[in-house]
């Protein structure tokens, strides 16, 4: 079966309202390596239950509308689905402790071009359930490998600007335990190829692999630690290609460049030397 436009492009999701706490926001900040130093004090506001600081990034994983694409209805071959890019903006402080209530849409469906793949992107508006008040826009977007050709389709989100050809203006190391996505998933995310050897392997890679919002989350603690450490309400946005996996266990190499409220950034496997994460842009208030 196809990627039929019309029926992906209207697809229906139910609006959902989800309670979290403080201690679900610190095993999101700890799967992200958070508290690997002990005495880093910074670090420590996200993880310890006094005056908890929450990841911003934590909001990604809090709504989102679960392995909808696996549904045969949609067309999607899910083995051959990536995801491409992760866009998120936020319109007010992430705290530790809320019920939240999100609201998906398929917002562009892109045909690459038979044998070329297909781009979804899927944007879910995230509201405080108490006030209404907005807290987070975030644009999924999923790259359908085996899925282009369909005919019809929607133009690409504008691209997001390539980093700076200069060496970074800081670089941030964070390592990854060997288990570290059989900790992330223990956030919602239970897709098998990042715990089932033969499943990743039937999506084409050698051993499961990272979870690209894992990375992602990383990327965004390294950003607050060198550019608003304990202030994470001033990242406003924060924006990346994905652009190859990171496997358990490597360290992420974090390089970022500033430009006035703009931090533009990269994230290198570093041990492979392999480019995870690029065209990174965050806005710092």
């Amino acid at each position: 079966m196809a990627i039929h436009y019309e029926s992906l492009r209207n697809w229906r999701f139910d609006d959902r309202t989800d309670r979290y706490s403080v201690r679900d926001s610190m095993l999101y900040a700890l799967t992200l390596g958070y508290g690997g130093q002990p005495a880093d004090e910074q670090d420590l506001r996200f993880v310890h239950e006094q005056d908890t600081l929450a990841v911003p990034t934590r909001l990604a994983v809090v709504g989102a509308p679960g392995a909808w694409a696996t549904h045969p209805d949609t067309g999607i071959d899910w083995l051959q689905l990536l995801h491409g890019e992760h866009r998120m903006t936020f319109h007010a402080p992430v705290r530790a402790e809320a019920a939240v209530t999100s609201k998906t849409r398929v917002t562009r469906v892109v045909d690459k071009g038979a044998g070329k793949g297909a781009l979804v992107v899927t944007t879910r508006d995230i509201f405080d359930a108490d006030s209404g008040q907005p807290l987070a826009t975030i644009e999924h977007v999923s790259f359908c490998r085996a899925d282009g050709g369909f005919g019809q389709g929607d133009e690409p989100l504008a691209p997001l600007p390539a980093v700076p050809d200069e060496p970074p203006h800081e670089t941030v190391l964070i390592p990854s335990l060997p288990q570290a996505a059989l900790l992330y998933r223990l956030n919602g995310d239970l897709n098998p190829i990042h715990a089932l050897p033969a499943m990743a392997s039937r999506a084409g890679f050698d051993r499961p692999i990272l979870h690209g919002l894992c990375t992602f989350g990383m990327a965004a603690r390294a950003l607050l630690k060198t550019c608003c450490p304990a202030e994470p309400a001033r990242m406003r946005s924060f924006s990346v290609r994905f652009s190859a996996p990171m496997y358990p266990g490597e360290t992420l190499r974090v390089e970022t460049w500033r430009r006035a409220a703009s931090v533009h950034f990269r994230a290198v496997a570093h041990e492979r030397g392999a480019v995870v994460l690029n065209n990174g842009i965050a806005d710092i208030a």
